[in-house]
């Protein structure tokens, strides 16, 4: 069944389910009308028995066989003594007793009906109803017969047409089912032939719906939400990469630059010296970028790997502070610890430090005076803030913040690739934490990182 085209299979279905309704209603119409001719044929015995009973008390003997009471062919009668023999009978009947002797016996008790599948003189199936005229020394059994051939001709007949309409009826069933099931599926295939045509050059186009808000279109409007998402995430992925190309030129133009002016002439080692350091510290540039986009195209595909653990947030603090001691001196700036004791975060504590050291990097960057990393617990998670002095963010790039790419002053295309709070936010949300950014009322930045608290 999987093979059959799903209008064949709709079809199929429909018609077994109407060739079974149909069997039934005919089987029911058939022994509705057997039960009603046959309950109509003894309802015309037991009147015909009446009539002829009548007149054979009247006259003492039966009606002919061409009367009104017994019609040639079709009913005939017979007059029965209670010994068995027969006193009287109508054409083609003759003197043959009709009734058995236990059939005899019952009828002087009761009317009784009994089928005969032939007849004398008459070579077809009969329906007879035997009736006592009488009792005493003298009791007679009047039995009145007609033939059952109109009933099997006319229970014929509707046999004949239900097995040539049946067949007909079952047909245009199933070539109007056919026709249903491709009206029902003609809003798929419309939507079908719309998605071949859609390509990667051409996602903001949508599948067509139907006017009735059935599955059909439900499924419409799911599909659409998935092309949707799809050209949402293709513009993302194109600008990530034209803005990782536009990152990636300028270190190695600078990179490219520095070793021809070293290859260049007879320069002295001063100058290469410089040369080289320059050229070093473009090539860390671009490992760091490097490091960075790969994050960022494992936290894409959500496998960031993350080894968690118990990471107290004093130590961790304290290390970053560490790491950017010698920086701070060089710049006159103090980086200050405020954590208390006892709080511990449920984290991979390289990811956590990398993500607090981009966040310190930005305050080194784009604030002034002194750095404060802070630690607290709120809502069963521990905060981690670290705060700067200055002018803080621009308004503007606040909801842009951590944006790919994106940096407070655009203009300064040497100062960092605009990845460092991308980064946090990926870290943050792996850790199923959160990331924020706001300008504090005396002045300065504040970023802080949310990560769930070590049970």
């Amino acid at each position: 069944m999987n093979r059959i085209p799903i209008r064949l299979r709709l079809t199929l279905v429909f018609t077994i389910a109407m060739a079974v309704v149909l069997a039934g209603a005919c089987w029911f119409v058939y022994a509705r009308l057997a039960s009603d001719l046959s309950s109509s044929l003894d309802q015309e015995l037991r009147s015909r028995a009446q009539d002829v009973s009548a007149l054979v008390r009247r006259t003492g003997t039966l009606p002919g066989s061409n009367g009104d009471l017994i019609e040639s062919g079709e009913t005939f009668a017979e007059l029965v003594a209670g010994n068995g023999r027969v006193l009287a009978s109508t054409a083609p009947i003759g003197h043959v007793r009709l009734l058995t002797g236990s059939e005899l016996r019952r009828a002087q008790e009761e009317d009784t009906f009994v089928d005969r599948d032939a007849v004398p003189g008459l070579d077809e199936p009969a329906r007879l109803l035997a009736l006592a005229l009488g009792s005493g020394t003298h009791p007679r059994v009047l039995v009145v017969g007609a033939t059952r051939e109109n009933r099997a001709e006319t229970l014929s007949s509707l046999r004949t047409a239900f097995l040539i309409g049946g067949p007909i009826a079952l047909l245009l069933t199933a070539l109007g089912g056919y026709a249903l099931a491709g009206a029902a599926l003609a809003p798929i295939e419309a939507m079908r032939r719309r998605a071949a045509d859609i390509s990667a050059s051409s996602l903001d186009e949508r599948l067509p719906l139907p006017g009735a808000k059935d599955e059909v279109y439900r499924l419409g409007v799911t599909l659409n939400e998935m092309l949707g998402r799809l050209e949402e995430t293709l513009a993302r992925e194109r600008r990530f990469v034209a803005d990782a190309s536009h990152e990636l030129r300028s270190p190695l133009a600078l990179l490219k630059t520095e070793l021809e002016l070293a290859l260049r002439g007879r320069r002295s080692p001063g100058e290469l010296e410089a040369s080289l350091r320059s050229a070093s510290a473009e090539t860390d540039r671009l490992a760091q970028l490097a490091d960075d986009l790969l994050v960022l195209a494992r936290a894409d595909q959500g496998r960031l790997p993350l080894r968690r653990e118990p990471v107290p947030a004093r130590e961790l603090l304290t290390r970053v502070a560490a790491r950017f001691g010698a920086r701070g001196r060089a710049a006159g700036r103090s980086i200050e610890v405020v954590a208390g004791e006892g709080l511990v975060a449920s984290a991979d504590g390289l990811r956590l430090e990398q993500a607090m050291g981009n966040l310190v990097e930005n305050a080194f960057r784009h604030g002034t005076g002194p750095i404060r990393l802070a630690a607290a617990e709120r809502n069963g998670a521990v905060e981690f803030h670290v705060t700067d002095e200055g002018a803080g963010f621009p308004p503007e790039f606040l909801p842009r913040a951590f944006d790919r790419f994106t940096r407070a002053d655009e203009a300064r295309s040497g100062d960092g690739a605009g990845l460092g709070l991308t980064i946090a936010e990926v870290i943050a949300t792996a850790h199923g934490g959160s990331i924020g950014a706001a300008n504090r009322d005396g002045g300065g930045a504040d970023v802080w990182l949310s990560i769930p608290r070590a049970p």
